[in-house]
């Protein structure tokens, strides 16, 4: 076999990889004899059918097979032998000609290779990049503060409806007939839950200010949410197919308001939060216990804010990349053949940007030393497990669970490549914030995510 590379653009490269019969010839005979002993013919006992018949019902396939396989092989460890930094995967060259292997060897395959520009990502303590540091305040705290009490709070009993407070009314619901009397045979649904506050229509929505308990209420439903089926048929139990034959007025009796009343600022909540095992003794040290997990958990943010300024400052400082661009595209095409020729030429332009950037993140991982390993991974699953936890409120979730769920989230195979992302951004953030010089700058969470509103877009 003869392996050949050019590459004169340092772009485009052409392998061409010649296949002699010698090195195909055992594995392809190896092959036919174990197909030989399993071939099932009739008129031929197992095992003894004719090796001529054989070669001429699979030999063609076997011999296909061995040579793809010999191909895939060899392509692939002459690229990582020469440390050619290949973009995508090998593609058919255009200069490929047809190759019939029922001639005799030798045959020709050319593979086209997009090969990645070179250039020199570095980053010392002659380099700058701020950091941001988001000061965890009173007010940060009180909102803190504000959202536990009111995950853990409960409704009281009211008299009369006061939207500004959260209100939920329930009560009997009967359609009307034009003069305003029950309709006969109309919708009719008891205990129906209602927040008036959340109709969208105002003068459907002033109709219940002031209401108490006992009173009657006439509205329209279809009026009161008129671009919203949905909520309608919920709250008329039918299907919004009838819709159309419900469009009337509706009497609406209170039989019970609903106050929602936020939890108190006391042990029972501060356990709630942190269990009892935190020994939480008092509000200061309440308020204190928010500052250090609302501080830790800002660091995320604060990391993930000074990965995209490295990425900012490093694409500058490195340039405008070139790209074998006809080459990258025909790859990116070939991944996406369901989505055609109009979505490689829409999304062309930011998948090279984040090439780039992927690029670039690479050779600042080698020359720092960053490797990710499985136990990386697995804490990046576990850091989204506690993150979707603490959305709920849930902050002192055990450890079991915690791993039980990151296990889940690892088997879907799909899940893998963001959490590999996610560790290495991690890992090799923590590692520059070492290597270069940071211009730290205390900032306000409101700043904060003024500034970070951009960077979660391009997410």
């Amino acid at each position: 076999m003869k392996i050949s590379f050019e590459n004169p653009d340092k772009l485009n490269g052409l392998m061409t990889i010649v296949v002699e019969e010698a090195d195909y010839k055992e594995d392809v005979e190896k092959a036919l004899k174990d197909y030989r002993k399993r071939a099932n013919m009739p008129g031929f006992r197992p095992g003894q059918v004719p090796m001529g018949m054989i070669k001429r019902q699979v030999g063609p396939q076997v011999k296909m097979d061995a040579i793809n396989k010999l191909l895939g092989e060899n392509l692939q460890k002459y690229i990582a032998d020469n440390k050619i930094q290949m973009l995508g995967q090998p593609m058919g060259s255009e200069k490929q000609e047809a190759v019939d292997i029922e001639k005799e060897a030798p045959y020709t395959f050319m593979f086209d290779i997009a090969v990645a520009p070179e250039f020199k990502a570095e980053l010392t303590k002659k380099d700058t990049i701020e950091y941001y540091e988001i000061e965890v305040d009173d007010k940060l705290i009180d909102q803190q503060i504000e959202m536990f009490a009111s995950r853990a709070g409960h409704y009281d009993k009211a008299e009369e409806f006061d939207p500004e407070k959260r209100d939920m009314l329930k009560g009997d619901l009967r359609e009307l007939d034009e003069n305003g009397n029950t309709l006969e045979g109309g919708v009719t649904v008891e205990a129906a839950v209602m927040m008036p506050q959340y109709i969208k229509v105002d003068d459907q929505k002033k109709l219940f200010d002031g209401a108490k308990l006992g009173d009657i209420i006439t509205f329209n439903p279809r009026a009161a949410y008129p671009e919203n089926d949905a909520e309608v048929s919920s709250l008329l139990k039918i299907d919004r197919a009838e819709l159309a034959n419900h469009t009337g007025n509706f009497s609406y009796q209170i039989t019970e308001i609903s106050r929602f009343v936020n939890a108190e600022n006391n042990k029972e909540l501060w356990d709630s939060v942190y269990g009892e095992e935190a020994n939480i003794k008092d509000e200061k040290m309440f308020r204190d216990t928010i500052a250090e997990g609302v501080k830790n958990q800002l660091v995320g943010d604060q990391d993930f804010k000074f990965i995209q300024d490295i990425r900012t400052y490093m694409e500058k400082k490195v340039g405008e990349l070139q790209f074998p661009d006809e080459l990258l595209k025909r790859i990116m095409l070939a991944n996406n053949q369901d989505k055609g020729q109009a979505f490689v030429d829409e999304h062309y332009a930011q998948s090279v940007k984040e090439l780039t950037w992927h690029l670039i993140k690479e050779q600042l991982a080698v020359a720092n030393e960053v490797k990710v390993e499985d136990a990386d991974v697995r804490e990046s699953a576990m850091l989204m497990a506690r993150a979707q936890f603490a959305q709920y409120g849930m902050n002192n979730v055990p450890e079991e669970y915690l791993n039980n769920y990151a296990e889940e989230i690892l088997k879907k195979r799909e899940n893998i490549d963001q959490f590999v992302e996610a560790a290495l951004d991690r890992k090799l953030g923590a590692k520059l914030k070492e290597v270069v010089k940071l211009k730290k700058k205390k900032i306000s969470l409101e700043d904060f995510n003024k500034l970070l509103a951009p960077a979660e877009e391009a997410k």
